[in-house]
């Protein structure tokens, strides 16, 4: 697989949070760089920065859940750059609230954008790189694996994308494209999820300790986008509940009742004027992090970053090590 600074990056979800930290870090890089995202504005101004510092990006604005402008996106980056080698699904907004609130024009929304823009994008993907090969990098979460309560249809929606891309990788491999299929499954980010999200609850919402910097995930994705990688996951949290839930699912179903309604609803009020970014862009665009005041945020994981380069040996003593820290932190009365 080519070198970032050799080759030409889709980027989707551009401009907030991982998708924009992904941006900034694969230009320093040297990638070229086609931006997606809905707000024209905001990625122009981003395409403006990044040129500024020598970087060459395409701002092509772009509305995932609609597959004629993923299609449009596609021939936009042939159109420029005669190619592409790396294709990053990373648009997704969430909602907070229970299932028996949510209306469903939101859930459709949220799945038009979370699920079906990463179809239509890996399709797409699929479509220009089939026959040169590259890496297709689709953004899952820890709730790819284990859903939690007040989430309920973003985890439904991340559940979808691990069946879509797991299968669509089967079907590349038996058919021997030279096509890398990648799961990013990062833990809780300290980025612009919350502020972006449509909000059911009666205090202002938040995600649960451990928080991790957008950096962390950034770097996976340009790691998996040069080194062939199955399911990558961003921080030790996201392993350690993946490997709890599969191996004590009912205890882990327990923990989360006792856990995750506290942890996920902060003693903040509404705003009046809050808005979400659901069915339209907002102006908290070109940010790449909300910055959490009630949780540390970890700059590194120690467990993604020898995972992402360790051989088979090291990665089962790093399961096992999950695998207990679950059983520990199940063993301790929720706070």
């Amino acid at each position: 697989m080519k070198k970032l600074s050799e080759q030409v990056m889709v980027i989707t979800g551009a401009t907030s949070g991982i998708g924009l930290t992904t941006a900034r870090m694969a230009a320093e890089a040297g990638a070229k760089l086609v931006l997606a995202a809905r707000s024209a504005d905001a990625l122009h101004q981003l395409a403006g920065e990044l040129a500024a510092r020598g970087a060459q990006a395409l701002a092509v604005p772009t509305d995932v859940g609609e597959r004629a402008e993923v299609e449009k996106l596609g021939q936009a980056a042939i159109d420029r750059f005669g190619r592409v080698d790396s294709w990053v699904n990373n648009a997704g907004v969430s909602i907070f609230g229970r299932h028996e609130d949510v209306t469903d024009e939101d859930r459709q929304r949220l799945f038009q954008t979370n699920f079906w823009g990463v179809v239509h994008g890996s399709l797409e993907a699929l479509r220009r790189m089939k026959h040169d090969g590259g890496a297709l990098i689709n953004l899952g979460s820890e709730v790819s694996d284990r859903a939690v309560p007040l989430q309920g249809i973003y985890s439904a929606s991340k559940h979808a994308v691990k069946g879509f891309t797991d299968s669509l990788r089967m079907e590349i491999e038996k058919d021997q494209v030279p096509i890398s299929v990648t799961l990013i499954k990062p833990a809780a980010i300290d980025t612009m999820l919350i502020a972006h999200a449509k909000n059911y609850l009666r205090h202002e919402p938040r995600l649960p300790p451990p928080l991790y910097a957008p950096e962390v995930v950034a770097s996976a994705i340009l790691h998996a986008a040069q080194h062939p990688q199955r399911d990558v996951y961003v921080g030790g949290a996201a392993k350690m509940i993946a490997v709890g839930s599969f191996h004590m699912p009912r205890l882990f179903d327990h923990y989360m009742k006792a856990t995750m309604f506290k942890q996920q609803e902060s003693d903040l009020p509404v705003p009046p004027d809050r808005h979400d970014t659901l069915h339209a862009p907002d102006s908290l665009e070109l940010r790449q992090r909300l910055g959490a005041t009630y949780s540390r945020v970890h700059e590194r994981s120690p467990y993604t970053a020898v995972a992402l380069r360790s051989g088979p040996l090291t990665t089962a003593l790093l399961f096992g090590g999950a695998a207990l820290a679950a059983w520990k932190l199940l063993a301790r009365p929720p706070r």
